[in-house]
Order: C-alpha cells, then sequence, then structure tokens
C-alpha cells in the first residue's frame, strides 16, 4: 500500500506529523505499527503510545521509526483511526481534505484523553483560551 507524503516536524504540542502534500478525504493516510503484544503486557507496561487493536492484542508504538505516533490528538480532528481486524493491523484515514502543511490529528479517545490530555493541549482548546 503507498501511503501519501508526510513529514514529522514542531507542533503546538511538541512534535507532530504534517502532511508533505495534499491529501483527500478518505484517503489512508498512514499505518500505526509496533510491537504486537498482550493486553495484560500493556498494562504492565504502561505508556502513551499503546493503540488497542481488540479485546486481546495491543501496538506498542513507541518506536520512533513508528512515525504514526507523532499523530496528536485533538478536538477540532481531520482524521480517524479504524482497525481492520482481517490484517489486524490500524491505519489512519483522512476525514476531509488536508492541506500539504497541515497537521494530522485524531481524537484519541476518552479513556487516553482523560489519563493524559487534562487540560487539553490541542491546537484547537489553546487557541480558544488564548482568545479569552
Amino acid at each position: 500500500m503507498k501511503f501519501p507524503k508526510v513529514k514529522v516536524k514542531r507542533s503546538i504540542a511538541g512534535l507532530g506529523l504534517f502532511a508533505a502534500q495534499d491529501i483527500k478525504p478518505d484517503t489512508i493516510i498512514i499505518e500505526y505499527t509496533g510491537e504486537r503484544i498482550t493486553t495484560a503486557e500493556g498494562d504492565h507496561r504502561g505508556g502513551k503510545y499503546l493503540f488497542t487493536l481488540d479485546k486481546n492484542w495491543i501496538i506498542d508504538g513507541k518506536d520512533r521509526r513508528n512515525i504514526s505516533r507523532y499523530i496528536n490528538h485533538s478536538c477540532a480532528y481531520n482524521s480517524e483511526a479504524e482497525i481492520d481486524e482481517e490484517e489486524e493491523k490500524i491505519y489512519i484515514r483522512a476525514m476531509n481534505y488536508i492541506k500539504n502543511g497541515e497537521e494530522i490529528t485524531y481524537d484519541y479517545g476518552k479513556e487516553y484523553w482523560l489519563e493524559h490530555c487534562q487540560p487539553c493541549r490541542c491546537s484547537k482548546c489553546i487557541n480558544k483560551k488564548r482568545k479569552k
């Protein structure tokens, strides 16, 4: 599978993943890769880069070669995670048009947000606080 060009660079939240070309809606942008571990091992390890594949398996994406780990959470996200149960893979798909240079973001989900993102530091929430 051929993915669009992306690059890691500075974002409002630290490092982020950015489109290096225009990306059309419904395009698979990247695969979330890493070590496949059991949920029990994931609970034991902990960490910010654990992505649940199903009730038994987790992808530990902590390896820096997994550049999809740099996709930040946003309350105004432009992509979404998609689990391919047959292939046992996780893909990130564009929900709308993403312009060259735009940061790629998705909603990390309530559990992750409650544990790691309070207060929310996504660009939408930070800019809202600045305007007050």
